[in-house]
């Protein structure tokens, strides 16, 4: 599990990808987040859906989830 501790939290911004090196467009866009703390997680199966479990301590804050 990796930790990153960063500024504040603004305003996300989306710019569309660049093309790959093949020349095909993606279906991806950039993020640029700011927030104070980060995690690299797994998400796992839960019933009809998925499910990611964070730290207790966060339990009330608000966040954010990326698909990557």
């Amino acid at each position: 599990m990796e930790k990153k501790f960063i500024k504040e939290e603004e305003p996300v911004n989306a710019e569309p990808a660049a093309e790959d090196e093949a020349g095909d467009a993606r279906n991806q866009v950039k993020f640029e987040v700011f927030g104070e703390e980060m995690l690299d997680k797994q998400v796992k199966p839960s019933g009809n859906s998925g499910r990611v479990y964070l730290p207790p301590d966060w339990v009330g804050c608000r966040v954010k989830v990326i698909r990557i």
